[in-house]
C-alpha cells in the first residue's frame, strides 16, 4: 500500500497539454433558430487538461514534477500556466507564436453535460521547437524517477521527441497510438479498448471485451514492444498484460460517462508514480484504480490526493478490522507520516450528531479509527434494553461513512487497552466534558498523544431519539 511513502519520487512529464474549461449555467428556454437549449452562463471553471491534468494528479499524489509541453502565446495558454501555479505544477511549457493552445470547452447545466466544443493545433512542431523542446527534455528526464508520456496526437512527439525518451530507466506512455512507440521499448503502455482494437489491425472488438483481449494478451505485448500493457476498459476496469504470467484484472465501479473526463490521467498518474516507489505491476494497477474511482465520483476535470488514493486503497483492506491487524496497518500510516485520531463510543442509532462530530474529527488528521462498544459494554452503561442495534451492525453503518478509516469492537468499559496497543497521535471525544474530565486522558498524554474535545450538536443523542420513538403510538 505505501510504496510511495519512502521518498519523494521525481517525475518528468512530457506531452500533449491542454486546457479544460467547464462552463456552467442554466437552460430554461429553447433557441428560435432551433431546437436547442439557450443556456445563460453563470461561471466557468478551468482547469488543466491531457499531459497537465496527469502531472497535476502527480502533484497531488506527492510527487516532484517537471512538466514538458507546448503552449500558444494566447489567452488559453495563459489561462493554463495560471491553473498549474495554482496546484503546485512546475511547468516547463515552451511557447510557440501563432500556435493555439488545445482547448476544450463543456456546457453544463444542472449537472448535464449538452455540448462540448474544442480548439485545437495538431501541426507537427516547427523544427525550431522541436530542438528546443529536446533541449529541455535532454536537461531533465534521464535523472528523472519516472518519465511519463501523454501523446494525445496533439503534435509534439515527433520521431525525434520519441527518440529522446528511448532508453530511459522507467518510461510510462499514455498514448491513442501505442505503435509508432514500438521502438522506443516503453516499460508500460496505457492504451484504451478501442485503440488496442486498432492496434491489432481489427475493425471491432467482440461483446466479450475481457475475453477478446485475454485470447490477444501475448501479441499485444508484441505490437507495442512494452514490458506491460494496461488496457482501460472504462467501468469495468483494467486489464494488466505481462510476458509469463496471466492478465490481471482491476475493477471499477461503474460511473457516467461525463464524470470520467480525465479519469485516465489520474490512473496513469498514479499507475506511474507506485511502479516508481518499487510497487509490483500489480499493485501499480490497483492504485491506479483506485484513484480513478476517487475523481470519476467528482465533477470536472479534478485530482486525486495522496490522502485520497491511501484511503481508497484502505478501503480494499477493509475498514472493520481487529486489534491485532489494525495496530499493524496503523504502523504502516505512521511510517508513511500519517497521524492517527481515534475516538470511541457506542454509536447506537446514529445520527446527524454522531455524524457531523465524524466528519470533525476526521479533518483532524490523516487516518480515523473508530472503536465501537460491544453489546455487552452497551448493557453495562446504557442498562435494559441497549444496543437497539448489533455491534456487528453498528460497526457496518460506521465502515459506510466516508470519512471513517477503521472501525474496532472493544468490551472493556473503557478503550484504554486499544489506546496503548494503537498509540493515537490524537484522541477526541465529543460533548461537554474537558480533557482532565476524561478517564482516557493520562495514557493518551503519557503516550505522547494529544486530547481534543470537540462540541455536540445539542439535542441529538441516540437516548432522545429512542425515547421519541417509544412515544409514538403503535399504530403510527
Amino acid at each position: 500500500m505505501g510504496t510511495t511513502n519512502e521518498k519523494i519520487i521525481d517525475a518528468v512529464v512530457v506531452g500533449d497539454v491542454m486546457l479544460d474549461s467547464w462552463l456552467h449555467g442554466s437552460a430554461k428556454r429553447l433557441a428560435q433558430e432551433a431546437p436547442v437549449p439557450v443556456m445563460s452562463l453563470e461561471s466557468t471553471e478551468n482547469a488543466p487538461g491531457g499531459a497537465a491534468n496527469t502531472a497535476a494528479n502527480l502533484v497531488a499524489l506527492g510527487a516532484r514534477v517537471r512538466l514538458i509541453g507546448v503552449a500558444g502565446d494566447d489567452e488559453p495558454g495563459e489561462e493554463l500556466r495560471q491553473a498549474l501555479r495554482l496546484l503546485g505544477v512546475e511547468a516547463d511549457l515552451l511557447t510557440v507564436p501563432g500556435r493555439r493552445t488545445s482547448h476544450k470547452r463543456r456546457l453544463v447545466t444542472e449537472g448535464q453535460l449538452i455540448a462540448r466544443f474544442d480548439d485545437e493545433d495538431q501541426d507537427p512542431l516547427p523544427e525550431e521547437a522541436e530542438r528546443e523542446l529536446l533541449r529541455r527534455i535532454a536537461a531533465v528526464a534521464p535523472a528523472a524517477d519516472v518519465v511519463v508520456a501523454c501523446d494525445y496526437g496533439g503534435g509534439v512527439f515527433t520521431p525525434a521527441v520519441r527518440g529522446a525518451l528511448a532508453g530511459l530507466p522507467l518510461l510510462v506512455v499514455d498514448a491513442h497510438a501505442v505503435a509508432p512507440w514500438r521502438e522506443c521499448r516503453p516499460n508500460a503502455v496505457l492504451p484504451n479498448y478501442a485503440e488496442v482494437v486498432r492496434l491489432l489491425g481489427e475493425e471491432d472488438g467482440e461483446p466479450d471485451r475481457l475475453g477478446y483481449l485475454m485470447a490477444r494478451s501475448d501479441r499485444v505485448l508484441e505490437l507495442t514492444g512494452a514490458d506491460m500493457v494496461v488496457t482501460t476498459l472504462d467501468g469495468e476496469g483494467t486489464l494488466l498484460h505481462r510476458a509469463g504470467v496471466p492478465p490481471y484484472r482491476t475493477y471499477a465501479r461503474p460511473a457516467p460517462q461525463h464524470m470520467a473526463t480525465g479519469a485516465g490521467d489520474t490512473y496513469t498518474a498514479a499507475f506511474a508514480l507506485w511502479l516508481a516507489g518499487g510497487a509490483t505491476p500489480e499493485e501499480a494497477a490497483q492504485a491506479g484504480q483506485a484513484a480513478a474511482a476517487v475523481v470519476v465520483r467528482r465533477a470536472g476535470t479534478a485530482v486525486c490526493t495522496r490522502h485520497d488514493l491511501l484511503r481508497a486503497l484502505r478501503r480494499r483492506e477493509g475498514a472493520v478490522q481487529t486489534p491485532e491487524r489494525l495496530a499493524e496497518l496503523l504502523d504502516e500510516h505512521r511510517r508513511g507520516g500519517e497521524k492517527v485520531v481515534f475516538t470511541n463510543g457506542c454509536f447506537d442509532v446514529l445520527h446527524r450528531g454522531h455524524v457531523t462530530y465524524l466528519e470533525q474529527a476526521g479533518q483532524l488528521g490523516d487516518v480515523l479509527v473508530v472503536a465501537v462498544n460491544s453489546d455487552a459494554g452497551v448493557a453495562r452503561l446504557k442498562g435494559a434494553g441497549r444496543p437497539v442495534n448489533s455491534c456487528e451492525d453498528r460497526m457496518s453503518v460506521l465502515a459506510a461513512l466516508h470519512g471513517v478509516d477503521y472501525v474496532v469492537e472493544f468490551d472493556e468499559d473503557t478503550p484504554e487497552r486499544l489506546i496503548r496497543m494503537i498509540r493515537p497521535e490524537l484522541y477526541v471525544k465529543g460533548g461537554d466534558y474537558t480533557p482532565e474530565m476524561l478517564p482516557e486522558t493520562p495514557l493518551v498524554r503519557a503516550l505522547g498523544g494529544e486530547v481534543r474535545v470537540l462540541d455536540y450538536l445539542p439535542d441529538r443523542s441516540t437516548t432522545a431519539i429512542i425515547g421519541r420513538m417509544r412515544s409514538l403510538p403503535e399504530n403510527a
